[in-house]
């Protein structure tokens, strides 16, 4: 019997770019593998990667992408920055954006759709899915695919609902919607249940949520020992200022008897008395969540002010057997129950207050982690998430492991 095939193209597979999503696009891909699904996976930004849950295609416009990223780099540091940056509410497209775009469509586009046409002939995949490329750059492409070859193509947008026009996206990247037309896929899938009317607004046919997940055997808990007392690792402080001062800034200056640390980089807040750490590798996470007593899920305002709008960290923290204290997010209750597998705080003082009984009861915190890894083991794992994308594809298989 031959297993079903789908031919994947993400934003990007190299975790040196440090892009938020491309750890969970593995995680997911790896349970794909394991659902009996053979992958073919191709890179919009840098090189491809070959593993043993997928193989890899080239990408067609590595020397492009390249270019256009130093070039962006260059124009930051002339402003004295890391990155171009948005601001973080409705944020205005610029003469720049439009002729990026415009360059896009007329280098870029059309050489992605002869390299899909050409894997699409060699593979004969069941499907298309298209992991957040920024949309617009792909305008045109589902449509041409589907009249050519009958197959269908969806869109996976795992940054719902920042990557929506109102906010933007990150500093680091593009704004998905400007010029796009999410009708052209057979189904648009997201990360936020909040989102998907949302997506409708925007065009799209078909929305469905599938939400964020852990793999449990790389994310579970280490025998290392405890080195800092509460941690939190993020991709910066935007759109969660607030709730970083909140967290870490004023605990860290009520408690100067407890070890604050933050891993990442880009922290423009208050971040108190807590150490830089810097970046940890995705490699060593669950080493770096192991080793705190307690860890932080500090979740961004887009996120959390958007119902069951999901992030990788918290699902990533309990697999991990983490005790998570969380700033109030709405729809976590969907995934976890607070109070149970995990602590929320909503003021300085709350979280002073659970650092305390956390640190002062370790018999507590490590039950608090028991609780939470044993919710994701039932129903929060990438095999679920797998699961749950062949059904939105309307892909069949017969799972090959476990």
């Amino acid at each position: 019997m031959r297993a079903p095939k789908l031919l994947c193209v993400a934003s990007a597979v190299d975790l040196d770019f440090r892009y938020g999503c491309t750890p969970a696009w593995w995680q997911l891909w790896k349970g794909l593998h394991d659902e009996g699904v053979d992958l073919v996976v191709a890179p919009y930004r840098g090189r491809p990667v070959e593993t043993p849950w997928w193989r890899s295609a080239s990408n067609p416009t590595y020397r492009e992408a390249e270019t256009y990223a130093k070039v962006r780099d260059a124009a930051a540091r002339l402003k004295g920055d890391r990155y171009l940056r948005r601001a973080e509410a409705s944020p205005e497209e610029s003469v720049a954006d439009r002729l990026t775009r415009e360059a896009i469509w007329r280098l870029v586009t059309p050489r992605w759709l002869r390299h899909l046409e050409e894997l699409v002939e060699r593979e004969r995949p069941d499907a298309i899915v298209v992991f957040t490329v920024p949309m617009a750059h792909f305008r045109g492409i589902p449509t041409a695919l589907r009249e050519r070859f009958g197959i269908p193509v969806v869109f996976y947008d795992g940054d719902v609902p920042m990557s929506f026009p109102e906010f933007g996206g990150m500093d680091t990247g593009f704004n998905y919607y400007h010029g796009a037309d999410p009708g052209e896929y057979d189904a648009v899938i997201s990360n936020s249940e909040g989102g998907l009317p949302r997506l409708l607004e925007l065009g799209a046919r078909r929305a469905e949520a599938v939400f964020w997940g852990a793999d449990p055997d790389f994310f579970s808990p280490q025998p290392v020992e405890k080195e800092t007392d509460v941690f939190f690792y993020g991709y910066g402080d935007k759109f969660r200022r607030e709730w970083t001062g909140m967290l870490v800034g004023d605990p860290s200056r009520t408690l100067p008897d407890v070890d604050f640390a933050l891993g990442g980089r880009d922290f423009q807040g208050d971040i108190g008395a807590a150490r830089l750490i810097g970046d940890v590798p995705f490699t060593v996470f669950p080493r770096a969540i192991s080793a705190a007593r307690i860890n932080l899920c500090i979740t961004r305002r887009s996120h959390a002010s958007v119902y069951a709008s999901s992030s990788c960290r918290p699902f990533e923290l309990a697999a991990a057997g983490a005790a998570i204290v969380a700033n109030p997010y709405d729809g976590l209750e969907r995934w976890f129950e607070p109070g149970k597998e995990l602590i929320v705080v909503h003021d300085a003082d709350e979280a002073v207050a659970a650092y305390r009984a956390l640190l002062d009861d370790p018999a507590q915190a490590e039950e608090l982690g028991r609780r939470a890894r044993e919710r994701v083991l039932d129903e929060h794992t990438y095999r679920h998430r797998a699961r749950r994308l062949l059904e939105i594809v309307d892909v069949r298989t017969e799972a090959r492991v476990g």
